[in-house]
């Protein structure tokens, strides 16, 4: 199989279903930013000491897949024939018991943190950043279309967990959480 196709050489990229559309289309720039997210997180993984967490992030890097075919494919009757896998609402669900398992771990937050700490934490923060602009891109394509709202509420859990997860690698690797002094 080639890599290249050439069909992309004009500015447009084709989406599940055979639509044609600018590469600066807002839905080509959600489902970018989706795939920036996961490269992010398969850095992440490589400086985390938890196993566990590791485990968790590998889940939601196949999600993120999910997410961007989901994106990939706008909802009209002529891509039901496609069969393509929507968000489904356990993804959100699934994070919020991630969320809450990992901080019941953790001192109760008394301060506003900054991304610090150990490597993979930062990396982490990093991921969070990404899921919130992912998140912007995605509401601004539900404003356009529509998509539903799995993927805006995954999104967000996803930014909180990561918050929560770059706590939890401070903690297990034995650095502070590095607070914001005013």
């Amino acid at each position: 199989m080639k890599i290249y196709t050439k069909t992309g050489d004009k500015g447009e990229t084709g989406l599940f279903g055979g639509e044609r559309v600018s590469k600066n289309n807002i839905r080509i720039e959600a489902y970018g930013t989706i795939d920036e997210l996961n490269a992010f997180i398969g850095l992440a993984i490589t400086e985390l000491k938890s196993k566990e967490v590791r485990a968790i992030l590998q889940r939601i890097q196949n999600q993120l897949f999910v997410v961007g075919s989901d994106l990939a494919t706008p909802i009209s009757e002529k891509n039901e024939k496609l069969k393509i896998t929507r968000t489904p609402e356990e993804y959100s669900k699934s994070a919020e018991l991630d969320i809450d398992h990992f901080n019941e771990q953790l001192e109760e937050l008394r301060n506003f943190l900054l991304p610090g700490g150990s490597k993979g934490a930062v990396y982490l923060h990093i991921c969070r950043t990404v899921a919130r602009r992912a998140e912007r891109k995605v509401v601004a394509l539900n404003e356009q279309v529509h998509i539903g709202n799995n993927i805006i509420i995954f999104l967000n859990r996803l930014s909180d967990l990561f918050f929560v997860l770059s706590r939890f690698e401070n903690k297990v690797s034995n650095i502070p959480d590095t607070k914001w002094i005013p």
